[in-house]
């Protein structure tokens, strides 16, 4: 994630399905589908679409910006993914609930 922050690029789409690791254990982030170039401004703001509503960040859902700050959110629902061994990040809320009351949890 540091490398494409450093490039100027936000992921939009990081979770454990998109992460793939290889025999050797050596881990690759894949699916650059809902990936953008930040063009040298701090964030980029969506214009729709739809989201990984368990994977994004209050801001991007909320107000459509996203930053590597975002992409750092997404990671750490990844890692939430692998310590409990695959369950869903806010797994006993349904989206809808996730989407009205992610800036509560």
């Amino acid at each position: 994630m540091h490398y494409l922050a450093s490039k100027g690029f936000v992921h939009r789409d990081l979770a454990a399905r998109n992460i793939f690791v290889s025999e050797s254990n050596t881990c690759k982030v894949g699916d650059f589908g809902m990936s953008r170039d930040l063009a040298n401004a701090p964030y980029y703001i969506s214009r729709g679409g739809k989201i990984p509503v368990r994977w994004t960040a209050p801001e991007a859902m909320y107000y459509h910006k996203y930053s590597s700050a975002s992409d750092v959110w997404s990671y750490g629902c990844v890692l939430y993914e692998i310590w409990s061994l695959g369950r869903l990040p806010f797994k006993k809320f349904t989206n809808a609930q996730v989407r009205s009351g992610l800036p509560f949890l």
